[in-house]
């Protein structure tokens, strides 16, 4: 069986899971749901009923009631959904950041993030076993298709929200069914479409540029500075738009375009083919800046095309960084960029907006913030 992405649960989640309907046990920080097993019990499920929602670790091992066999301990390993994100085992603490990181606990393998449930970017490629996700976690079946799930599920924003940035990967890497029929295709982008695309119509708004400015000097600092107002914008879009999390409309239509826009790149990080942004999307999005560059250097036409074309260039260069940042081995620069934008996927999705850069993580206060090294407490 693949390995599998476990969820944390605060001890409030377990003991509220204390019925026949929805019964959760816990063994240290492990949590198994039982509800399954409570009529096969040979006690009868009214034993395991008693402890619901709580640690059975001393009543599996005690022999005056019943000492429980390899068996018993077999069968909650089939059961086994997640772990107890407040509860430290012997040895081990429970460390907080600063301010930009979730509540986390220490493991061996090192911090579990509550809010995404990993603990390193390497969870990120580790395969999702589907039907169990779907068992835990009542969200979208990576079985099926995932849009009209997602049109006809009536999620509560709250409970997308919270699933959204818990991170699944397809088997293999491949990409999960989005419409499974003819539009498929249409749904997935290869990283070498951006530049086949786009940098022909760059090269084509420069030498527009440069001939009607009559001075390429002149030309390429207004390209410049349409590759610097690219790295701000890009931060802004991510930021406000592609995060617009907190001020999404609770309905099935917002939910769906943040889906759609940005939520499948977080719920399924590792997808290479939905990872760039479409053609048609791009296009959406790019024509309020070309009237906008137009509107600000009103008095140049030439000026604003090379201003704009700079900023085309600087996207180019976005998509293909956060493209190789997610699939690529990467020179030592941008090997620590990988590690900030990975772990903006695996510990912190409220912050860490740069892609390209972090410095517009710095002017606005939302740089990540790795956890201390074990033993050393944070800062």
């Amino acid at each position: 069986m693949p390995g599998r992405v476990l969820p944390t649960l605060t001890s409030a989640d377990v003991q509220s899971h204390n019925t026949d309907k929805s019964c959760y046990i816990t063994v240290g920080r492990n949590v198994y749901d039982v509800t399954d097993f409570l009529d096969a019990h040979p006690g009868g499920g009214d034993l395991i009923l008693e402890y619901a929602g709580q640690d059975v670790t001393d009543i599996l091992k005690d022999e005056v009631s019943h000492e429980h066999s390899d068996a018993a301990y077999e069968i909650l390993d089939e059961c086994h959904i997640g772990f107890v994100s407040d509860v430290s085992t012997p040895g081990k603490t429970t460390t907080t950041t600063t301010t930009v990181i979730e509540t986390v606990t220490e493991t061996e393998s090192g911090p579990i993030y509550t809010t995404t449930g990993m603990s390193r970017e390497e969870d990120l490629s580790i395969d999702t076993d589907y039907s169990q996700d779907y068992k835990t976690h009542k969200f979208l079946d990576l079985n099926k298709p995932l849009l009209l799930q997602l049109w006809y599920s009536n999620f509560s924003k709250e409970f997308y929200l919270e699933q959204i940035h818990r991170p699944r990967h397809y088997r293999g890497g491949e990409s999960a069914p989005l419409f499974g029929n003819f539009l498929e295709p249409l749904s997935k982008t290869a990283w070498y479409i951006v530049p086949t695309i786009w940098l022909p119509c760059v090269a084509y708004g420069i030498t527009v540029g440069a001939i009607g400015l009559g001075n390429s000097v002149v030309a390429a600092s207004y390209f410049t500075v349409g590759v610097c107002l690219w790295t701000l914008i890009e931060y802004l879009l991510h930021r406000f738009l592609f995060h617009i999390d907190h001020y999404l409309p609770d309905n099935r239509v917002g939910i769906t375009l943040h889906f759609l826009l940005h939520g499948i790149h977080h719920y399924l990080p590792m997808d290479k083919y939905r990872l760039v942004m479409p053609p048609t999307l791009f296009v959406v999005l790019a024509a309020p800046f070309w009237k906008l560059a137009h509107a600000v250097f009103y008095y140049n036409w030439y000026a604003a095309t090379s201003v704009f074309s700079g900023g085309i260039f600087g996207y180019i260069c976005y998509d293909l960084t956060h493209y190789f940042l997610h699939h690529r081995s990467l020179p030592s620069y941008y090997k620590e960029l990988k590690k900030y934008h990975l772990q903006h996927h695996f510990a912190d999705y409220e912050n860490g907006f740069g892609v390209t850069s972090r410095f517009w993580d710095r002017v606005f206060g939302t740089e990540l913030v790795s956890p201390a090294p074990k033993g050393v407490k944070a800062q």
